[in-house]
């Protein structure tokens, strides 16, 4: 019966980009209602140079991506080179279920993926198997951390591919869903996203008039940063684990 449904009466606010927009089904399939209100864009970094960068990169023993957003800059610069992925000889390093499926999408076999899909666990993990002195490509985001470029034991080359950009435009839709519902949940997936809320939707109405969930440690850092605290923090870092999450919580009420 619908009055059955764990999220029946729940309304989830998404601050990520597009890509955080896959969970909308799961969330109506289970009551609840979504709200897509992205905090921050993602936009491919395009160079003169991204040939020559694309050229290099064949030659690498491992290419390392953290995050979809740089699956799909590197697959645009790829189809523009005319590259597919059996072009590249190294092996590919991935974080995140999502991220291995974009690279899989293109072509590549993912060689390693870590137990816990952060970068912490990642330079623990990756260099039992990476080989002896491995040349290792990251491919990244302007705003990646330095954890692997200064927790790897050996020399990690990064290549920027993506930036992201911070949006104001949802301030007001965010505002007027927390004002006008009564149990709403705020999904944040990056630390970005986090800043730009603090700025624009806590700071005129709190952060206590929501319920607040995080996707991994680094973002629920940035919360903590501001004062808040974190409801629904899943041990897996996905965006359909936070749903489950929160409907563990409903469903034990």
């Amino acid at each position: 019966m619908q009055n059955s449904l764990p999220l029946q009466g729940k309304t989830i606010v998404l601050t990520g980009t597009s890509k955080t927009a896959t969970v909308v089904e799961d969330i109506s399939s289970l009551g609840g209602q979504a709200v897509f209100a992205p905090l921050i864009e993602t936009c491919e970094i395009i160079d003169i140079n991204d040939g020559v960068h694309l050229e290099c990169a064949r030659q690498f023993n491992w290419l390392i991506f953290t995050s979809q957003n740089a699956v799909d800059a590197f697959a645009k610069k790829m189809d523009r080179s005319h590259l597919r992925a059996s072009h590249f000889q190294g092996k590919i390093a991935s974080i995140g279920t999502k991220t291995t499926e974009a690279l899989e999408k293109l072509g590549f076999q993912v060689s390693f993926m870590p137990s816990v899909f952060s970068a912490d666990v990642f330079v623990k993990e990756f260099p039992i198997i990476a080989g002896d002195n491995p040349t290792c490509l990251f491919i990244r985001g302007e705003k990646a951390k330095k954890t692997l470029k200064e927790g790897l034991p050996f020399k990690l080359k990064e290549w920027t591919v993506y930036e992201t950009i911070e949006r104001h435009d949802q301030k007001q839709v965010i505002i007027d869903c927390i004002q006008e519902y009564a149990d709403v949940t705020v999904i944040f997936a990056s630390p970005s996203a986090v800043d730009v809320y603090a700025l624009d939707v806590a700071s005129i109405v709190g952060w206590e008039t929501v319920r607040v969930a995080a996707i991994g440690h680094i973002t629920e850092a940035a919360i903590l940063n501001h004062g808040a605290a974190v409801d629904i923090k899943p041990s897996v870092y996905t965006m359909q684990a936070v749903i489950e999450e929160l409907t563990k919580v409903e469903e034990r009420k």
